[in-house]
């Protein structure tokens, strides 16, 4: 394709530049919470009874001494970092660069930071190409195609740690374990899985698993607020990497329709894409049982398998409340 350029790229360059604005910028200044500062991409739950406002965004915790509790345990839809050795004007993370942080390092992808060629504008992939790599970018400022050297994807997240001055967190399994009754929880769960931190300034390490809040009736707050390796809930075995999977699969538009629970048609056993096939949706799958090539029924002919799928289905008929259908409702954006 040409560069969009004439009345036509303006056009282009204002639609796009419309749909990247962000709200103002929530201040955070490093320096002022010694105890540490941690950021992640903030999706919906992959499971949710509750009736509690939408997470998405940047979630946050704060705390102005290692010792002290959370000062700060919410979820921003823009922040500026300042202090540290950043910049003097600071660095702004806008919700949108975290939750596309958050896809492709669950997908276990690299990101880079990218700017425009023409005008210097930080580059976002998004949806497709949050897990795509490439070296063919449109600008959301001049709406010019620009061709980077490097085959990547484009986050300014991807260095956020290094230019706050902190070295690369430490990740470890959660040891915790839990079986979860619904009927106990009059207020509804919300299930996520877990994801590696944009920044994270604290002294601990990061735990791995499955995030769970818990409700009482009416209560703002959740009862239960942890991060477990191990969950069961109404005695059905939860799979920590097959959320953490869904729950990047449900932030790519591109995939809405597409991540099934499917069955091997010969041996009947579930099917689990993993990998690169967890973001790539396909015409047939091999069953890694039996070897058996075969097609999902459907109105889609490309498909991505996950299990939990119906595993969650079959939970939300015995919860007290219907589970919730949250989307983020971001815009599809795809190799046309």
């Amino acid at each position: 394709m040409a560069n969009a350029t004439g009345t036509h790229g303006r056009r282009e360059a204002k639609c796009v530049a419309a749909h990247t604005r962000i709200p103002k910028p929530v201040l955070l200044n490093i320096d002022q919470y010694r105890g540490g500062i941690a950021l992640w991409g903030a999706v919906p739950a992959v499971y949710d009874t509750t009736r509690q406002a939408v997470d998405r965004g940047i979630h946050t915790h704060a705390r102005r001494r290692p010792t002290d509790t959370k000062e700060i345990d919410k979820t921003y839809r823009a922040i500026r970092l300042c202090g540290g050795a950043l910049p003097p004007g600071g660095v702004i993370v806008s919700e949108l660069d975290a939750i596309h942080f958050m896809v492709s390092s669950v997908f276990e992808l690299r990101v880079q930071a990218i700017n425009c060629r023409y005008c210097g504008y930080p580059h976002l992939d998004r949806d497709y190409f949050s897990v795509h790599t490439h070296h063919r970018h449109l600008c959301a400022a001049c709406g010019k195609y620009f061709e980077d050297g490097r085959v990547a994807i484009s986050n300014q997240l991807g260095d956020l740690q290094r230019l706050c001055g902190f070295r690369a967190q430490e990740i470890r399994p959660a040891t915790r374990t839990i079986a979860l009754r619904q009927e106990n929880f009059a207020g509804g769960i919300q299930v996520w899985g877990s994801n590696a931190a944009l920044l994270w300034t604290g002294e601990g390490h990061e735990e791995e698993g499955i995030h769970i809040h818990a409700y009482d009736n009416g209560s703002p707050n959740p009862v239960i607020d942890e991060t477990y390796a191990e969950v069961s809930i109404d005695g059905v075995s939860i799979d920590p990497s097959m959320v953490r999977l869904l729950m990047a699969q449900n932030a790519l538009p591109h995939l809405d329709g597409r991540i099934r629970s499917i069955n091997c048609t010969r041996c009947t056993k579930e099917h689990y894409s993993q990998g690169a096939m967890a973001y790539t949706p396909t015409a047939t799958h091999t069953c890694i049982s039996c070897g058996n090539r075969f097609s999902a029924p459907g109105r889609f002919k490309k498909t991505i398998a996950n299990p939990l799928v119906a595993v969650l289905a079959r939970l939300g008929g015995n919860a007290p409340r219907a589970p919730r259908i949250l989307k983020l409702n971001l815009s599809v954006e795809k190799p046309r």
